[in-house]
């Protein structure tokens, strides 16, 4: 009876290592990126090769420490949305989907989730709606560029608090009101003193 247990014991081990070594993306960021792969139409064809986006690696994924630090999707011909999920992908430092005309709909306020995000790129796309004023939690942010979309609405004033944007783009799409300019209770977009190009 105690034999038949440690050999059970073993195959469950050994069973639970072979688990972990044939993952090498973290979990949680791997059903991020499956949730995203379902929603979205012409991903790359390295997409359905295999579950594991870093073991792989998918392309356009840049993975450190099993973790997905990057996203460089430009001119892929994605179309779908970019959902809530998003937001998972918490060690994200880029996020580039830039040209992908057939991505709609409006920007997910989850995006503001991504405080480790540093660059930012949704220029040319097919995005609609308000700019999300969540975007004014990413600290970490230097590139930001959301031009040739469709947003309307107005600037959100939140954007004052990115205080390392060196570059911020919101040209080509249906904006209104006045560019937001910083009072005792609210930030504005003087306060982007770093910034080189607006």
């Amino acid at each position: 009876m105690v034999q038949t247990f440690r050999v059970l014991l073993l195959i469950l081990v050994g069973l639970v290592e072979v688990k972990l070594i044939s993952s090498v993306t973290d979990p949680a960021d791997a059903a991020v990126l499956r949730s995203l792969k379902a929603q979205w139409k012409n991903t790359p064809p390295s997409w359905s090769k295999s579950n594991d986006p870093c073991a792989a690696p998918w392309e356009g994924v840049t993975c450190n420490n099993s973790k997905i630090t990057a996203l460089g999707l430009s001119t892929m011909g994605l179309t779908g949305k970019l959902s809530g999920d998003i937001g998972g992908l918490t060690n994200l430092r880029s996020l580039d989907l830039s040209f992908n005309r057939g991505l709609t709909g409006s920007l997910t306020p989850r995006i503001g989730d991504l405080q480790k995000l540093n660059i930012l790129i949704l220029a040319g796309c097919g995005f609609s709606g308000s700019i999300p004023p969540e975007l004014g939690n990413l600290e970490e942010l230097s590139f930001l560029a959301l031009n040739s979309n469709n947003f309307t609405g107005e600037i959100p004033h939140s954007l004052g608090n990115l205080s390392k944007l060196y570059w911020l783009d919101l040209a080509d799409n249906q904006l209104s009101g006045s560019i937001p300019v910083s009072t005792p209770n609210s930030p504005g977009l003087d306060l982007l003193l770093k910034a080189k190009h607006l």
